[in-house]
């Protein structure tokens, strides 16, 4: 399947599952799921970075328009993706990374992908929730739902790589 049509069925079937299942998901008011950035996540290495900003963009508004949230979504994807190259540098596994093949958990295994996928999914949680409470008042409880909503996203961005993979 081309990589193109790929990325644009994922892009539907995340936001999709996020806007009608993961959004009413609230455990306590700690944990918030948000597996639409797997997105970003699984997007090809060798994706320019204005368009992996322009993505990541269009994947946060896309929530923001149906959660009513003013650009909170649209602002912590785009600070994810602008870390995604720090982010791949920082976790290499060779000199490069193949361009022509799919990048995930299967292809470089569970180590590498679980230390891409917390540092990230880390980084969009702490700038969402940051943003949104937009105060340093009640500290302890904004690092309690990040770390909550953080494990409880990557449990999901990774059972459905399982799910997904090709072995």
């Amino acid at each position: 399947m081309n990589i193109i049509l790929k990325n644009i069925i994922r892009f539907i079937v995340l936001i999709l599952l996020q806007v009608t299942v993961f959004n009413n998901i609230q455990l306590s008011g700690f944990i918030n799921p948000y597996l639409y950035i797997l997105f970003i996540l699984l997007l090809p290495f060798e994706t320019p970075p204005w368009l992996l900003l322009v993505l990541a963009f269009f994947t946060g508004l896309s929530i923001d328009i149906f959660s009513n949230t003013i650009g909170i979504h649209a602002s912590a994807c785009v600070f994810m993706a602008f870390l995604r190259p720090f982010v791949l540098n920082i976790v290499s596994v060779r000199d490069n990374y193949d361009c022509n093949i799919e990048q995930g958990l299967s292809v470089y295994g569970f180590s590498w992908f679980f230390k891409y996928a917390l540092i990230l999914t880390l980084a969009h949680h702490s700038f969402l929730f940051i943003v949104e409470v937009f105060s340093f008042n009640n500290f302890g409880d904004t690092l309690i739902r990040i770390i909550l909503s953080t494990i409880f996203t990557l449990v999901l961005v990774i059972t459905s790589q399982f799910i997904i993979s090709k072995k």
